[in-house]
């Protein structure tokens, strides 16, 4: 069973800081000098136009592409000369914006692979050939079938990633994430392709991850009121620069946003 944890004495503190980070691609400069900090549990937007920036900036986080020049801190430290699977290990995960799952492979099974990770002797046993200890075996089926059930996949754990729906595929891929016991959470587009009623649920199901796991949530969303509703600050990029950031209530008037969004007009 997943018990809530209690953030209540740690809420506020920094967690993960970007400053000064740039990233070219030739002549062209994608993220350009952007800084903020987030902060421990809150539930973080990033936003902006098409082209602005932000899945750039997600690649940045998670070790996908490396800066051309400024800084990653994660609690204080260093990271953005590491690796994907190596930012994954220090406890940030992420969804992505075109969906990366096995297909060939079962709910389960797709959960469990990120699960695995986290057992250090199976990577060690694995190397060597030999089976997992069987009751970190067991273990590690339990958290997944956990997982699977919190995203409301219980019924399926035995069907294949491919042949699911878009929505359900997506909350696959939250499940895997959450197997890495993350302490970030970055999510690249969560609502695509969905309702405005299965946006509202997806909004709730975010915030109960958040208050569940003891996460601190980055969400980039093209769609600006689920952000608004749902986000404690958003940051705004236009042109790979950071145009706004504050409260949702501060960052929807402000001209700058309005102008990325609507234009001179």
């Amino acid at each position: 069973m997943i018990h809530k944890k209690s953030n209540q004495n740690l809420f506020g503190l920094p967690i993960l800081e970007v400053k000064n980070l740039t990233r070219r691609f030739g002549g062209l400069v994608a993220v350009n000098d952007v800084s903020f900090t987030i902060i421990q549990y809150e539930i973080f937007g990033l936003i902006g136009p098409n082209g602005a920036g932000k899945t750039t900036l997600f690649n940045l986080m998670t070790g996908f592409i490396t800066p051309s020049s400024g800084q990653l801190l994660y609690q204080g430290a260093e990271i953005s000369q590491q690796h994907p699977h190596q930012i994954a290990s220090l406890g940030i995960a992420r969804t992505f914006q075109n969906i990366r799952l096995f297909g060939e492979l079962s709910a389960l099974e797709n959960v469990r692979i990120a699960r695995d990770c986290r057992i250090n002797s199976n990577t060690i046993k694995g190397i060597l050939g030999l089976p997992p200890a069987p009751r970190e075996e067991e273990k590690s089926k339990q958290k997944a079938l956990e997982l699977l059930d919190l995203v409301g996949l219980s019924e399926r754990i035995h069907e294949k990633a491919k042949n699911f729906s878009y929505g359900d595929q997506r909350r696959l891929e939250i499940a895997r994430a959450l197997a890495l016991e993350p302490q970030i959470l970055l999510l690249d587009e969560p609502a695509a392709g969905m309702n405005p009623s299965e946006k509202q649920q997806l909004s709730k199901f975010i915030r109960n991850l958040r208050d569940l796991f003891n996460l601190t949530i980055i969400i980039i969303e093209h769609h600006v009121p689920l952000v608004m509703d749902l986000c404690d600050r958003i940051a705004v990029l236009d042109f790979g620069q950071l145009i706004a950031l504050g409260e949702p209530s501060v960052v929807r008037n402000n001209p700058a946003v309005i102008e990325a969004y609507l234009g001179n007009d």
